[in-house]
């Protein structure tokens, strides 16, 4: 007998939140902010629109449904099921959060603050939850969201929707050698603050402001284009590293290697910098196309 769907709400802490949890009462949370010219008003409003959103999701779950709730701080020990439905409530970079630990699941992206949210990958509002978790079983309209991925040659694998970054986990030099895969030789070796490479999810954000910066003339790619952009970020020419690889493209099939030559060095996705791969002198990682896409139910 197969399971009944399960619905995975992922949600996130809000600022009000965050503020008791440091200052311990509301009292002390609202002086806090007064004494710096701000109102804890708004703070308790779209904490109060949060609220009310996750209980309007959790309320559209059929009832012969299973369910469950995860916070995004445990996301990584969360472990989600093939029959998972998963309900994104809050901002659009949640659901980036949430795609690295998926493998195929339906995504649904619910709005808790329209307006505020540019609303990329959270497009729906509360009420439409009820249809589009009947839509998300029944094969209903999604797009395949693109993926990057790092692999790292002793396999320990990370996946992100918007960008994989590559660089010192503090603010440091990186010390590396880039080249593509496949070639002869050890590549390019480099010295910079870090090494992105982005999908066209993450055209909207970190991606396009090195893109603008550098005035490329690749086109950024679509979100749901096989087509992945990358960027050295301020490389050092010296008489050690050069500086001659410093974006490009990547298509399917396509890969860029970097073998580490410092002491260590962070591979992180998403700005998830605690869940990340750490790299040692000598190991290598490739940057390419994911075979897991984000199904973002529309």
């Amino acid at each position: 007998m197969s399971l009944a769907p399960r619905a995975v709400v992922v949600h996130r802490r809000t600022e009000y939140e965050e503020l008791l949890a440091r200052h311990g009462t509301h009292g002390q949370a609202a002086f806090f902010l007064s004494s710096r010219g701000r109102s804890i008003d708004e703070v308790v409003r779209r904490h109060d629109r949060t609220r009310q959103a996750l209980r309007e999701v959790a309320a559209a779950v059929p009832l012969t449904w299973r369910s469950s709730r995860v916070e995004r701080a445990d996301l990584d020990r969360f472990l989600f099921a093939p029959e998972d439905v998963v309900v994104v409530v809050g901002q659009d970079g949640l659901v980036a959060n949430t795609a690295k630990y998926l493998h195929g699941q339906p995504v649904v992206g619910i709005d808790t603050d329209p307006g505020r949210n540019p609303g990329v990958l959270v497009r729906h509002r509360c009420a439409d939850a009820a249809a589009l978790l009947r839509a998300a079983t029944a094969g209903g309209r999604a797009e395949e969201l693109t993926m990057v991925e790092a692999v790292a040659d002793d396999t320990q694998r990370l996946v992100a929707l918007n960008e994989i970054y590559l660089g010192s986990p503090g603010h440091q030099t990186a010390r590396y050698r880039l080249g593509s895969e496949g070639e002869e030789g050890p590549g390019e070796a480099q010295a910079s603050s870090g090494v992105l490479v982005g999908t066209g999810t993450g055209a909207t954000g970190w991606l396009r402001s090195l893109w603008l910066e550098r005035g490329s003339l690749e086109g950024l790619p679509a979100p749901c284009d096989r087509r992945l952009l990358w960027f050295v970020r301020e490389a050092w020419p010296s008489p050690t590293t050069g500086t001659t690889r410093v974006a490009g493209e990547l298509g399917r099939g396509q890969g860029l290697r970097l073998t580490v030559e410092s002491d260590r060095i962070v591979v992180f996705g998403d700005g998830m910098e605690g869940d990340a791969l750490a790299l040692t002198w000598g190991q290598s990682v490739r940057l390419g196309i994911a075979e897991t896409s984000l199904h973002l139910v529309t």
